[in-house]
């Protein structure tokens, strides 16, 4: 593939240079704002050999696979002269953006555009820290006390990630909102620093005997108080600017707004962003955590709408409830019991390989998507097989239930979140390692029987 020629063929269907206003991309798509999508060459995308599939949205999202979808977004901001996926023409269209989208899918389309740019550094940091979870534990089964030092380097490398993530998430989210990204950077830091205890302790908000129970610590509330945080942040500065003279404006506006929501922050959106964690992590306890029936059907109905929201490209409005998750509780539930989705996949796809003997076209395409499902990224098989057939996308969907059902009843957990599949095994907390792959197991096999008996259209060797 000439990853030039083709930047430069999507850029000519998206309606040129002048057409395009951000360029972004996840693992396996880009995702792209354009001013005027009348201008869009739909017809040609859709038949283009090295797109998947296109999603027609305010976000339009173009599915080219993995290791692909990196290449051909900074190639073509090469081309388009857009260094940063931020500029002028972007503020201007982006209420008339808002006005066309639901609430909530604009609300986990603003969390993806916050989220998904960490995800490279959340991938390689958690692997790594988990790896060194993994071998920390195992020394201390063993009794070891001095451990090696390349667990402590490998610690430390993660931790550039998990230490300061706070702050990444106020620079990206003041991009999303509007705000000066460093100045969301600021209400980022704010959030980990420790004086906020002492203000704590006088305001009698602090629990000395179980500290994680204080109304307010550092870190109280998490990204949701960050994401909150820099919203207001962007409110302020914008009405700010509009009674502030120009010769003011560097000095006044800036200071004027880090002390505005600077306290706010500390002192109000903190306390009740982490009343609304605590609240999520009672639901997810219920749900996912609890003993018995409860944990089975919760487990099993989180697994099986994935797939949907992979198709919409709304996944990653998921990653705060993984944060929130992981703040509070030192480990994550949701992550491991969507990976199960996955693998309800790969066995429909099996089966379908079983069933279309004739249809050498299809084995192709399940041939070429099956090994990075089984590494985790599933959206090739989603629009190259189980999402155009119909049935495998739904029998898929439940068989992935029933892998997140027995994970949620076993309490898998792991301790950051990245890619699915089976790359995500040294991520999961040691003692659960084995239930996650026959969790893994359960799915493929649910995914295969399901949509052998029920999934596979009639007309599949046709």
């Amino acid at each position: 593939m000439d990853i030039s020629k083709v930047a430069q063929e999507i850029i000519k269907n998206l309606g040129g240079k002048e057409n395009i206003l951000v360029i972004n991309n996840c693992m396996t798509r880009l995702r792209l704002n354009v001013k005027d999508q009348e201008k869009v060459n739909f017809e040609e995308l859709k038949n283009s050999d090295y797109i998947m599939r296109v999603i027609e949205d305010d976000t339009l999202q173009l599915v080219v696979g993995p290791g692909k979808s990196k290449k051909i977004a900074d190639e073509m901001r090469n081309q388009c002269d857009l260094k940063n996926n931020f500029n002028e023409d972007w503020v201007k269209n982006k209420e008339e953006i808002k006005k066309k989208q639901g609430r909530l899918s604009r609300i986990l389309k603003s969390l993806a555009n916050i989220f998904v740019p960490l995800i490279p550094a959340i991938i390689g940091a958690g692997l790594l820290n988990g790896i060194a979870g993994y071998f920390q534990n195992v020394y201390t089964v063993q009794g070891i006390k001095e451990l090696p030092l390349w667990i402590t380097f490998f610690q430390t490398l993660a931790s550039g990630l998990f230490g300061y993530f706070a702050i990444f998430v106020g620079i990206n989210a003041a991009n999303e909102f509007g705000a000066t990204p460093a100045l969301g950077g600021v209400i980022g830091a704010i959030t980990l620093s420790p004086n906020i205890n002492i203000f704590s302790n006088v305001l009698g908000l602090y629990n000395s005997e179980i500290p994680l129970n204080s109304i307010l610590i550092p870190g109280k509330g998490g990204v949701i108080g960050i994401i909150l945080g820099v919203a207001i942040l962007a409110f302020v500065e914008k009405k700010l600017r509009t009674v502030i003279p120009d010769f003011l404006d560097t000095i006044l506006t800036s200071t004027l707004s880090l002390l505005i929501v600077g306290t706010l922050t500390i002192f109000v959106i903190m306390p009740f962003a982490g009343f609304v964690s605590d609240i999520i992590i009672k639901v997810f306890s219920f749900f996912i955590m609890s003993e018995g029936p409860m944990a089975i059907i919760g487990g099993f109905i989180l697994a099986m709408s994935f797939l949907p929201l992979l198709m919409v490209g709304l996944h990653h409005g998921l990653i705060p409830f993984y944060m929130v998750q992981l703040t509070q509780t030192g480990a994550i539930s949701l992550f491991p019991i969507l990976c199960m989705a996955g693998g309800g996949q790969i066995g429909a796809a099996a089966a379908i390989y079983v069933k279309a003997k004739k249809n050498e076209k299809l084995r192709n395409i399940i041939r070429s998507a099956m090994p990075v499902a089984i590494l985790g990224i599933g959206e090739p098989m989603l629009y190259g097989v189980t999402l155009p057939l119909g049935k495998p996308f739904i029998t898929a969907s439940i068989a992935g239930g029933f892998g997140g059902a027995f994970l949620a009843m076993m309490k898998v957990q792991t301790i950051a979140f990245g890619p699915a599949g089976i790359t995500a095994i040294p991520l999961v907390v040691p003692g659960k390692i084995l239930y996650y792959f026959i969790g893994l197991l359960i799915s493929y096999l649910a995914g295969f029987i399901i949509t052998y008996l029920f999934g596979v259209p009639k007309n599949i060797n046709d």
